[in-house]
């Protein structure tokens, strides 16, 4: 069989480029170097957001016509392609059927599958085609997936192998998230201002208050991520409040440090990396993944520390010397992940 007839299907919460998390991006680059590498790829999801159930679809044409994508919609379902990889987006009930559907007319050689429902299309896909479970958490909706017995996870952190359940039948290996390289760099000014991405209360938004209030005179830069929180932060003279946005560089740019109170064992937030990328290291607490994504080129506080810690962390970081450690750590991570995939067996 030749590169181009071989087939993927990828059944992920949300379709490229759109409601995205470290797990969504993830996916939606190896799916671009599967269709890169001549692979037909399909990508299903929900333009129905997690937090509360509403469609997305307005937002979501808005950018495809800001990019002048074109775009069909049919009961329900936006279709459209982006960087290669054929998209659908659907209503979150018609995920299960639409897939079904497609796995009896693609006929994929291979199926990864991740999030929500994802044990059910694991076990769907398992007679035909090769699945593999992409292990982005170690909730129980994270590594759900494995109850759909997938010949293959791959953990995104060595933290998630080891805390993934012994599943017969399935190959768990650790195959960190792809990256990709930053654009040519500009003239940007860093300023003093310290960047926080997502901050809600499982990543740290309580301390983050404290801090704010302990440090008047620091800037803060929030950016929203799953939903939108500016209401809680509007009050502080100190800080700016980014809705969500699809380009993080110019804010990677222009910052000096990045900040990941995270009280949840994130599983290797995406966002220390591509800050290190731009020579932005970090100061993350002792949680999950989060040391193992910021190594030595950053800052590592345990989970007990106060704001009073954090505080003196942020006052004494050396950001030029440490950005360009984390600068080069985070370039391994720029590789194409396809010759680990082999490595482990597809």
């Amino acid at each position: 069989m030749t590169a181009d007839a071989h087939r993927t299907l990828r059944l992920a919460p949300h379709p490229a480029p759109f409601l995205i998390g470290g797990a969504e991006v993830t996916q939606q680059l190896l799916a671009e170097e599967l269709a890169a590498a001549g692979w037909h790829v399909s990508y299903l999801g929900s333009h129905e957001a997690p937090w509360n159930g509403a469609t997305q679809l307005p937002g979501m044409r808005a950018h495809l016509d800001a990019h002048r994508v074109p775009y069909d919609e049919a009961e329900g379902a936006l279709l459209y392609q982006w960087n290669g990889v054929d998209c659908s987006a659907l209503m979150q009930n018609n995920v299960e059927h639409v897939s079904g559907g497609l796995l009896r007319a693609l006929r994929p050689d291979i199926v990864f599958t991740a999030q929500e429902g994802s044990a059910r299309l694991a076990a769907l896909a398992r007679p035909t085609a090769l699945v593999a479970g992409l292990l982005h958490s170690v909730s129980a909706t994270g590594l759900g997936v494995l109850a759909g017995r997938p010949h293959y996870g791959l953990a995104v952190s060595k933290f998630v192998r080891n805390r993934a359940p012994h599943t017969t039948g399935t190959r768990i290996g650790v195959v960190y998230p792809p990256f990709a390289r930053p654009r040519p760099a500009t003239d940007t000014e860093r300023t003093r201002a310290v960047l926080m991405i997502n901050p809600i209360p499982a990543k740290g938004s309580q301390l983050l208050h404290q801090l704010i209030r302990l440090m008047p005179k620091q800037r803060f830069t929030l950016v929203e991520g799953w939903w939108d929180t500016s209401a809680d932060f509007a009050a502080y003279p100190n800080v700016t409040y980014v809705p969500r946005v699809y380009d993080m560089e110019p804010l990677y740019r222009s910052h000096r440090l990045l900040l990941v109170p995270s009280t949840v064992e994130d599983a290797f937030p995406r966002v220390i990396v591509e800050a290190a990328l731009h020579g932005v290291p970090s100061i993350g607490t002792d949680r999950g993944g989060i040391p193992e994504a910021i190594g030595d080129a950053g800052i590592v506080l345990p989970p007990t520390a106060g704001p009073e810690a954090w505080a003196r962390a942020i006052r004494d970081i050396e950001p030029e010397a440490l950005g360009e450690r984390a600068r080069t750590r985070a370039a391994r991570f720029t590789r194409p992940c396809l010759p680990e995939l082999r490595e482990l067996g597809f």
